[in-house]
């Protein structure tokens, strides 16, 4: 009786597999950033040095918010789920405006800000750090 139950645990896998091997070749893949260099063509540096460490962070930013000016330590990405927003980069003034369905690059090691007008923005950000780094380190 084991042996049929296994038999049968195998056939199903087998099958399962089959089926995956098979729904594999429907899978589409795009490129949504890729880039050395920020959004507004800063090239990156360096990754941090130590463990490497990715997190990946959803947050909702309410209209008319206007973060403060910060820093991150680390490349990081940025993908816009739903609205848009604008981001701004301290020392030239330089702005890009950046809406859902649009992934950018944030700089990294440079004083920058976003903000947003009439309607929220979800965005989802991959950090590129180490275990213990701050993601986002605020500017007087």
């Amino acid at each position: 009786m084991l042996v049929h139950y296994a038999s049968a645990a195998i056939t199903l896998l087998l099958a399962a597999g089959a089926a995956s091997a098979a729904d594999h070749s429907q899978v589409g893949t795009e490129v949504l950033v890729q880039s050395t260099n920020s959004w507004n063509g800063k090239p990156f540096q360096k990754y941090p040095n130590g463990q490497p460490q990715l997190t990946v962070v959803r947050m909702t930013i309410p209209a008319h918010t206007v973060l403060p000016w910060h820093v991150h330590p680390m490349p990081n990405a940025t993908y816009i789920l739903s609205g848009h927003i604008t981001v701004e980069d301290r020392a030239t003034g330089q702005k890009r405006l950046v809406s859902a369905g649009e992934a950018f690059n944030e700089q990294a090691d440079a004083e920058h800000r976003g903000f947003t007008d009439s309607e929220d923005c979800v965005v989802v950000v991959t950090y590129a750090g180490t275990p213990g780094m701050p993601r986002s380190i605020e500017s007087p």
